[in-house]
């Protein structure tokens, strides 16, 4: 009787192994995108949850900056302008290159 146990046991799994063996490939990408995707909630709702108090203000006043930093800023050139070439010192460059 013990024996009927055993094959009857194995003629179940038997489907199962079968599948498993030629969907492998296929789970493995399955769990594999399901943590990552699981993973990113998390993050979201994490960020999401950290978010200020509505009560809170900001030192910092919106709108204000000073000269020295906005004379910075105009000096800034846009990626459209060239950069200026730079100025290589007169004489010898590279001493290890004779």
């Amino acid at each position: 009787m013990e024996k009927s146990k055993k094959t009857a046991s194995i003629n179940i799994l038997k489907p199962i192994k079968k599948l498993t063996r030629r969907f492998h490939l296929t789970f493995f990408l399955v769990f594999i995108v399901a943590g990552l995707s699981g993973a990113i909630l998390l993050i979201n709702n994490t960020l999401e949850d950290s978010s200020t108090d509505p009560s809170y203000t900001s030192p910092i006043n919106a709108g204000s900056i000073d000269q020295a930093t906005l004379t910075r800023l105009n000096a800034l050139h846009t990626s459209a302008e060239g950069s200026v070439a730079p100025v290589l010192p007169a004489g010898r460059v590279n001493p290890v290159n004779e």
